[in-house]
């Protein structure tokens, strides 16, 4: 029985057997050889620690100092093993650890066409034959310009017109150039031009090098081109390195008007084919290879609307009659414009057509019997869109001509013949 300290009264003390080894004795029955002090007034006994083993020997020493190199020894060569086992089995089948995927090349090689450089099915689609046709019949035009601002540079596209060296392009392109130059795809020396007539209010321009059997672009007939028509753009676009830019698209609308730095352009085709600085003044052409229109603008984003795809270009109907326009300036004749004799104000009432607001006496609207008041809605079949329409179509119709004009007077509809005089250049 123990006491309330918990001290072993003496009948219940333990018997502990010895070997006559102290230290053998000691540790098997696992007390100290120090002998306890009696406990002092139920305090509790303190034990204190064994004394240390005996000096271990230098053999036993070095051996278990071998077993130690050997172990880390082996846990090393284990990583070191495994670390080259996953590799190869990654490699060889692609293993999958978790999200990640362990692929190691097998050097195969690139799979290719079986279509060579000379299969004759290469280049057989009907752009890249219109494109062909029209390689040698398309130039890159670079302009040397002095204005107001300064010294410059413009670029641009022409279209050759005959096997001589006439080259037609847009007005803005050669604008205030001192000296012009054109070159072909795949020259790489440029060839001196001379401007031999321009007209800005029309955008387009007449240049002629020196040159024979250049092949010209075949013109498509007036009044062929039909919206959703498929057509081609081609120029150099921002004046890159290389051949010229093709872009595709089709016939958007026919007989646009717009408001250039120049004045107005009437009767343009619309397009969604791409049109970039440096087209203007290329073709855009059908796919028989036939040019339908000179491209001239675009139009761009500004705060108030949006503009995406859309591009303009001097319709062939244009073309022809300012050409001859053209041809006579290069000859000494001076551009007479044709003059009808009305002011002129814009419908704000959603609808079509100019306001006529003065009528001059004597000119040819007052002989007509044109009023004031009266909404012009059509010049010789053209439709009028504005004032800007009625100054162009009148602009580009020469002294002597007659035209029919389409005028809207109350709620009656009229039809009613000009004949046109030479407009005042002063």
């Amino acid at each position: 029985m123990s006491d309330f300290n918990g001290v072993p009264s003496p009948d219940e003390t333990p018997i502990v057997k010895t070997t006559g080894d102290e230290w053998n004795d000691a540790m098997s029955q696992g007390e100290s050889l120090v002998a306890e002090p009696e406990a002092l007034s139920g305090a509790p006994t303190i034990s204190t620690p064994l004394p240390p083993p005996p000096p271990m020997s230098a053999n036993v020493k070095s051996r278990r100092k071998l077993r130690t190199l050997a172990l880390v020894f082996v846990v090393v060569a284990i990583g070191f093993g495994s670390g080259i086992l996953g590799t190869v089995a990654a490699d060889k089948w692609n293993i999958t650890i978790g999200s990640t995927r362990i692929s190691g090349s097998s050097n195969a090689p690139l799979v290719t066409s079986e279509v060579g450089s000379d299969d004759p099915s290469l280049g057989a689609t009907v752009i890249a034959q219109v494109v062909n046709q029209l390689a040698d019949s398309v130039v890159t035009i670079n302009s040397q310009i002095s204005d107001a601002s300064g010294q410059g540079e413009a670029t641009g596209t022409g279209v050759v017109l005959t096997a001589d060296g006439e080259i037609l392009t847009n007005a803005h392109v050669v604008a205030d150039s001192t000296s012009v130059s054109v070159r072909f795809a795949g020259e790489t020396e440029p060839r001196i031009a001379t401007v031999l007539a321009s007209d800005p209010g029309n955008d387009m321009a007449l240049l002629k090098i020196n040159a024979t059997n250049l092949k010209p672009a075949t013109f498509a007939q007036p009044g062929t081109i039909r919206i959703g028509d498929q057509v081609i753009a081609i120029g150099y676009a921002l004046a890159l390195d290389g051949g010229p830019s093709v872009t595709s698209g089709i016939i958007s609308a026919l007989k646009r008007t717009i408001i250039t730095e120049s004045g107005a352009l009437n009767g343009l085709i619309q397009t969604d084919a791409a049109i970039s600085s440096g087209n203007s003044g290329g073709p855009l052409v059908n796919l028989r290879g036939e040019v339908v229109g000179i491209n001239t603008a675009v139009a761009r984003s500004d705060v108030n609307q949006a503009a995406n795809n859309v591009g303009f270009s001097i319709s062939v109907d244009e073309i022809g009659p300012v050409l001859e326009q053209l041809r006579s300036q290069a000859s000494g004749v001076a551009r007479q414009e044709g003059f009808l004799g009305v002011g002129l104000a814009a419908r704000t009432d959603g609808g079509q057509g100019a306001i006529i607001t003065s009528v001059q006496p004597d000119s040819p609207a007052s002989l007509a019997g044109i009023q004031q008041d009266d909404i012009v809605l059509s010049v010789d079949g053209e439709p009028i869109d504005g004032q800007a329409g009625l100054v162009a179509a009148i602009r580009d119709a020469a002294p002597g001509q007659t035209v029919e004009i389409e005028i809207l007077r109350g709620v009656k509809r009229l039809t009613v013949k000009a004949t046109l005089v030479a407009r005042d250049q002063g």
